[in-house]
């Protein structure tokens, strides 16, 4: 198993689709950068949220999710309370080969901020937007920008392909559109 390189990753998604939209190089004047980095990709957040609220008094279930659990929201900048998370999305869609996973990391601009994003890994064969966790863990409120980078995207290849994949699976994720709240 190995980390891949930039080059690796550039001629993934420019050759087999991997990742769509691409940007071929890290951006980041005046945004929190994305883009293709040495070992990775800094991946962005859409314009759409689901921000936490307890107004309706719900109760947090993984087994049976309440969606009044969320207030939706679409702007380019969302306010995630103290205290508090938000799910959102990736603008990117992302298409994992059978011999690769990823593991996903916050960016450090937002973690010194106190605000920490959560992605599992990208499974062999998975493929979709990804729905991202972003935590406030301060006592104020935090800003998180639309169109901008969120956290980056590590790619580990196999010298060979997984026996039983993502797809294999039919994996309750696969080929998600839009922010996907849990599924059991």
């Amino acid at each position: 198993m190995s980390i891949k390189p930039d080059r690796w990753i550039r001629t993934m998604a420019r050759e087999h689709g991997m990742i769509e939209p691409f940007a071929d190089a890290q951006v980041r004047e005046g945004t929190v950068s994305y883009g293709v980095s040495s070992f990775g990709y800094d991946m962005r957040v859409a314009d759409e949220f689901k921000i936490f609220t307890n107004v309706n008094n719900a109760i947090v279930d993984p087994k049976a999710f309440d969606d009044r659990s969320f207030v939706d929201y679409q702007g380019d900048v969302c306010i995630v309370p103290p205290n508090s998370f938000a799910l959102a999305r990736s603008i990117e869609y992302f298409r994992i080969p059978r011999n690769v996973i990823t593991l996903c990391v916050g960016k450090s601009t937002y973690a010194r901020c106190g605000i920490i994003t959560n992605v599992t890994p990208f499974e062999p064969e998975w493929e979709g937007y990804v729905t991202l966790e972003i935590s406030n863990t301060t006592p104020l409120p935090a800003k998180v920008y639309a169109n901008e980078g969120i956290a980056q995207v590590i790619f580990f290849e196999s010298d060979e392909p997984c026996e039983v994949s993502y797809a294999d699976r039919k994996g309750k994720y696969q080929a998600q559109v839009g922010v996907t709240t849990p599924r059991i």
